[in-house]
């Protein structure tokens, strides 16, 4: 091989290496995301306990708890879309059970159904424990207050407006069900989870990019005859 072509054949090889080396990296990366979203799945799943009496987001999320109370008309609505159905709102509601109040996300309410009078009533639920991670510190606005429009499921500042505990119930089961809200439970299909994406762009661009070194060694033999 020419001297001349030995750098750029080395050049070419190695970052051919490297895109490769990426690849493989979000290939281990895809495996590992899918045992933690099993893992997740089997806890969704599992038999519903008894709200635990100090509930922490390292321990406890997504973990499958029951309640008995009562919705006592305090509500935050969350604006969001459901691509089958529209723009509306996730349904916040503040819910006494025993000597507590904690939040309950009680689903998916279209925009004209903002303002109806929602009775309090007595209810059975079941559901997940969730500490949703919405907040973008430069993207998310401010909730306004007087218009009861939240852009976020700010579970801290959801629960200091409705004076409970900053836990957060999605439910997946409630009865009597009075189809107040459409339910819109916690499931693993919302776990983000591109790395085979990832995986995918950077073997392309390996193959790309040793094709793109191959046409530069051919042009400079050509240039060497």
């Amino acid at each position: 091989m020419s001297k001349r072509l030995i750098a750029p054949f080395l050049f070419g090889l190695i970052g051919a290496a490297i895109l490769l080396a990426l690849g493989v990296w979000q290939l281990e990366r895809l495996n590992w995301k899918n045992h933690i979203i099993a893992e997740i799945g089997a806890r969704i799943d599992q038999p519903p306990v008894a709200l635990p009496e100090h509930p922490v987001e390292r321990r406890d999320e997504y973990l499958a708890v029951r309640a008995t109370g009562r919705f006592d008309g305090g509500e935050i609505h969350v604006l969001t879309s459901r691509a089958e159905l529209g723009p509306g709102y996730r349904l916040i509601a503040a819910f006494e059970s025993g000597n507590r109040r904690v939040l309950v996300d009680r689903g998916f309410i279209l925009q004209d159904r903002k303002d109806d009078a929602r009775a309090p009533i007595n209810a059975e639920l079941w559901g997940n424990l969730l500490w949703p991670d919405e907040v973008d510190p430069t993207f998310t606005p401010p909730p306004d207050i007087e218009k009861n429009i939240w852009f976020a499921r700010d579970v801290p500042a959801m629960a200091k407006h409705l004076g409970t505990e900053p836990v957060l119930i999605v439910l997946n089961k409630i009865e009597p069900d009075d189809h107040t809200a459409l339910l819109w439970p916690v499931t693993v299909a919302g776990i983000r989870n591109a790395h085979l994406n990832y995986a995918i762009t950077w073997f392309l661009l390996a193959v790309s990019w040793l094709g793109m070194t191959g046409y530069w060694l051919w042009r400079i033999s050509r240039r060497l005859d």
